[in-house]
């Protein structure tokens, strides 16, 4: 049976509620499980950890389009649509492998505090792109957002540089994916089915990520194998995170096709209190109040640049 995602299906409001309902339950439910492997349960290979998480994204796109004819497949259709899909393939490794390795060192909830500046290089990213220039308003209400972040930074007890680089670095990456993926999703030359995309990024980043892992996490393989000998949990907790990985990645590419980059990241930031609260009280982690006030200024700022943005859009 073929499920069509066509307008009128997607255009209900049980259908928004339902897609953003899942994908912050598979986003926060992959983000916490990786604080605990890479941090709390001490497995320390957070590149062989993406590369787990986009080999089933291989397979479960492949067996959705092919076997169960979920949507039809699609091919590419130019050089220059797989030049963009090979850059989003890319670009995807940078900001997945930077937020998994920020991870070791940082705790959830300063980790989503950078993620909320998320629209600030978005803003940035779409102008050098595609050259699409804001008025002023819209430029000055990402003051609070970097402003909240470096508030938010001076007063988190667990600050580690390396990790708030590798951060902000994944950040950065997300956001510039964002803008790729609106282009891939919406231009009429290059619009591809969300299911379909991660078909063709997904084994791309597998062979990118391959040679990384074997340089930088080498016997990686035989440390795991070795490791699920005496512990079973290991993995059962690397194939259910994976296969969540799948479902965070296919909302994401929903979520972007139905509601556009720039609300996505917003929808983000109020996924990231989420997180935040959810993972303070799973794993205790100190929080400051100069921390919260550094965040809380943050996401207040992304609001207002959702707010001034649309608001610009109704008047052109």
């Amino acid at each position: 049976m073929r499920i069509n995602l066509s307008p009128p299906l997607t255009g209900g409001r049980a259908f928004t509620v339902g897609l953003v309902t899942a994908w912050y339950s598979s986003n926060i439910g992959v983000l916490l499980l990786n604080k605990y492997l890479l941090s709390n349960y001490g497995f320390r290979y957070p590149i062989f950890l993406t590369m787990c998480h986009m080999t089933a994204c291989s397979l479960l796109s492949y067996i959705g389009i092919m076997w169960m004819k979920i949507v039809p497949m699609q091919v590419v259709k130019s050089g220059v649509q797989l030049r963009n899909i090979t850059i989003l393939s890319l670009v995807f490794c940078l900001s997945v492998v930077g937020g998994n390795v920020s991870l070791r060192y940082l705790p959830v909830s300063f980790n989503q505090a950078v993620g909320a500046t998320t629209p600030f290089f978005t803003a940035l990213f779409a102008y050098i792109v595609s050259v699409t220039r804001e008025a002023w308003i819209v430029y000055f209400t990402l003051l609070p957002v970097v402003t909240g972040v470096i508030i938010a930074s001076g007063g988190e007890p667990s600050f580690h540089l390396f990790g708030f680089f590798m951060c902000i670095s994944a950040t950065a990456a997300r956001a510039f994916k964002s803008v790729l993926q609106d282009i891939l999703l919406s231009n009429e030359g290059q619009k591809l089915n969300p299911m379909n995309l991660l078909l063709y990024m997904a084994p791309i980043t597998v062979l990118l990520l391959l040679p990384v892992t074997l340089y930088m996490e080498p016997n990686v393989v035989r440390i795991t194998y070795d490791l699920a000998v005496e512990d079973k949990k290991i993995v059962w907790y690397l194939v259910f995170n994976s296969a969540l990985s799948y479902f965070v990645n296919l909302t994401n590419f929903l979520v972007t096709k139905h509601m556009g980059a720039l609300t996505m990241q917003v929808l983000g930031n109020v996924k990231g209190v989420v997180a935040v609260v959810v993972s303070i009280l799973i794993f205790q982690n100190p929080v400051s109040v100069s921390g919260m006030f550094g965040y809380t200024l943050t996401v207040v700022g992304a609001i207002l640049y959702n707010e001034a943005k649309k608001r610009n859009s109704n008047k052109t």
